[in-house]
């Protein structure tokens, strides 16, 4: 895919009797820049360059529209193996242990979840798969549009991501689209205890010929799994998923009492102030000192 859009790059310089280097000098890039993408080599063209040539070369958004398929390449192949399952998908179940799924985030949850990878190489590469995030959910609006049953973790409602306006946006997301028809949202509570999946995410994809294929997903693996029998083991586990979860409407309840429970809007104190706060009560109770404070305790030395 990159030499395909370094082919279109040059067709379209070409076409434009532009030079490297002028259109460098219109995508404010140096010209081995551009000698890179046409040849793909090099780092591959970020989303906003992609949109800068698209502008400079007047190519009507082909760039912006070939990109996410060249940035998808920097994925390993069984992580673009089930991108591809997944666009051609009639029936998605997922079940999800820590975050809600990426088809049904909103954009600052999505950045704010994309934000906690360690690796993440700063603001440009964060833009890049916050909108390749956003892409992908245009399908569940589209005339081709799949079924989606999502099991979400009453973890995932609990746990503040972002801050609580991020948290109370998107749990007013989750009851809207739990109101389309092609959309089901349950709620596996804690007090079922424990269960076959809860090492991470699980996903199994219908594609239209009917087969089958399950994915899982930790912080740092993913696995696609096509083997008909170990998928149908896969089922087995979703399935007694959903049976221990709540029925959809209850479910529902329990995402909006969180959201109105845990997120009115107020904030968290800061970390600092909670450090201030626990070093008042110890003070009051004869405590020793936190570490990494530097106010004393009245009638102690310190050492």
């Amino acid at each position: 895919m990159a030499a395909l859009f370094g082919a279109r790059v040059r067709r379209l310089r070409t076409a434009a009797g532009l030079t490297q280097a002028e259109l460098g000098d219109r995508t404010h890039v140096v010209s081995t820049r551009i000698t890179q993408i046409e040849r793909a080599s090099g780092a591959k063209p970020t989303l906003e360059l992609a949109r800068a040539l698209d502008v400079a070369l007047g190519a009507d958004d082909l760039l912006v529209e070939l990109w996410p398929y060249v940035y998808r390449e920097a994925f390993p192949d069984w992580s673009r193996k089930f991108m591809a399952y997944s666009e051609r998908a009639v029936l998605i179940r997922q079940y999800a242990a820590h975050v809600v799924p990426g088809l049904l985030q909103t954009e600052p949850y999505a950045r704010a979840v994309l934000s906690l990878d360690v690796l993440l190489d700063g603001e440009e590469q964060l833009a890049e798969r916050v909108a390749a995030r956003m892409g992908r959910q245009g399908r569940l609006s589209s005339a081709d549009r799949p079924e989606l049953c999502v099991i979400l973790d009453e973890a995932v409602l609990r746990r503040p991501i972002g801050n609580h306006g991020v948290m109370r946006q998107q749990l007013a997301l989750l009851l809207g689209v739990a109101a389309e028809r092609h959309i089901t949202v349950q709620v596996l509570p804690f007090d079922q205890g424990g269960h076959e999946a809860m090492g991470g995410s699980l996903t199994i994809l219908t594609l239209p010929d009917g087969s089958e294929v399950a994915y899982t997903e930790g912080s740092d693996y993913g696995q696609l799994i096509e083997e008909p029998a170990h998928v149908n083991r896969y089922k087995v586990i979703y399935d007694r998923l959903r049976a221990a979860a709540l029925p959809p409407l209850m479910s529902l309840d329990m995402i909006r009492s969180t959201m109105e429970g845990n997120y009115r809007g107020a904030n968290l104190p800061s970390r600092t102030e909670r450090r201030r706060l626990a070093q008042e009560q110890l003070q009051q109770s004869g405590g020793r000192q936190l570490r990494g404070s530097r106010r004393r305790i009245p009638g102690r030395r310190l050492a």
